[in-house]
């Protein structure tokens, strides 16, 4: 199970990237000059991961909505980021999530002051890890060990939990 601390323990550029409150699409909007965009790369139900279905409060055999998508500058992939939400709440907080498409998350999280957001949690990534190999597979350029953070957003009490991946094209920007 992949371990989450309170803190990152990495220093420079990466960490005030790392720990940035706020929107980290509008962060990154803001520090691209050749466009930012967001690619879908999935979106529709899937299990969670062990330490996903502790974060959302899950049963094991809960379907949930498994949202993956790339964050560009240009056309570097700076973010994988992986969304979830109980297959529950798609009728009632989360229904937005439906049909989100290639739109940014934080567009609705941020918007919506019913929305509050827990505390941010880090983690150091390494290709044993899932979370690793599903941003590897969708981003080559991902580094040996990379660092990635969550936190867990709720609505009217439903949880959806957003981890983002740094990849190395973040640090150019």
């Amino acid at each position: 199970m992949q371990t989450w601390l309170p803190r990152p323990a990495v220093r420079g550029p990466l960490r005030h990237w790392l720990t940035a409150r706020g929107s980290l699409s509008e962060r990154l909007r803001a520090a691209c000059s050749a466009g930012f965009r967001v690619q879908c790369l999935h979106q529709g139900l899937r299990l969670a991961w062990p330490d996903e279905r502790v974060a959302l409060r899950l049963a094991a055999h809960e379907p949930t909505l498994v949202r993956e998508v790339l964050l560009f500058c240009g056309a570097t992939p700076v973010v994988f980021a992986r969304s979830l939400a109980a297959a529950s709440h798609l009728d009632g907080p989360w229904r937005a999530l439906r049909g989100l498409g290639s739109r940014p998350l934080a567009t609705m999280l941020f918007a919506d002051p019913r929305i509050a957001r827990g505390m941010l949690e880090y983690s150091r990534l390494d290709a044993r890890k899932p979370l690793h190999r599903r941003a590897a597979a969708a981003a080559p350029v991902l580094a040996p060990e990379s660092w990635a953070r969550r936190s867990v957003f709720c609505r009217d009490r439903a949880p959806l939990l957003v981890t983002e991946v740094f990849l190395p094209g973040v640090l150019t920007l």
